[in-house]
């Protein structure tokens, strides 16, 4: 059982690093990063270059009720709302190597129907 969680947390982890060497944000264009947990869902827009975070939103910032995909879109809309008040409208979508459904492609299309390029 042990070597089994070994086994699947190693395979997250390769997808993660393989989906991350090939997305690199700047200052023009950051990285929309999400981290998403079991029970909520944090968003970030991270200039690499300078290494900081411009804009980040979490699910808990939410008050309105419903499931898990509703929440994320509308954080998802939250964080382009930010980013376009700082005058930021594209991003480079790092999913983290989870797969792009769900909460992840929620986040993803409310982004760009708020307005923010992915």
């Amino acid at each position: 059982m042990q070597q089994e969680l070994t086994r699947v947390k190693n395979n997250k982890l390769q997808r993660q690093r393989r989906v991350r060497a090939k997305i690199f944000g700047t200052g023009e264009r950051p990285r929309l990063n999400v981290f998403r947990s079991n029970r909520g869902l944090y968003l970030q827009l991270i200039d690499d270059e300078a290494g900081r975070t411009i804009v980040s939103v979490s699910s808990k910032e939410i008050k309105e009720p419903g499931a898990k995909t509703s929440v994320s879109a509308a954080a998802g809309k939250l964080l382009a709302q930010k980013a376009l008040a700082k005058g930021i409208n594209c991003a480079v979508f790092d999913r983290r190597g989870n797969k792009y459904h769900g909460r992840i492609k929620a986040v993803a299309e409310a982004a760009r129907a708020a307005g923010l390029k992915i």
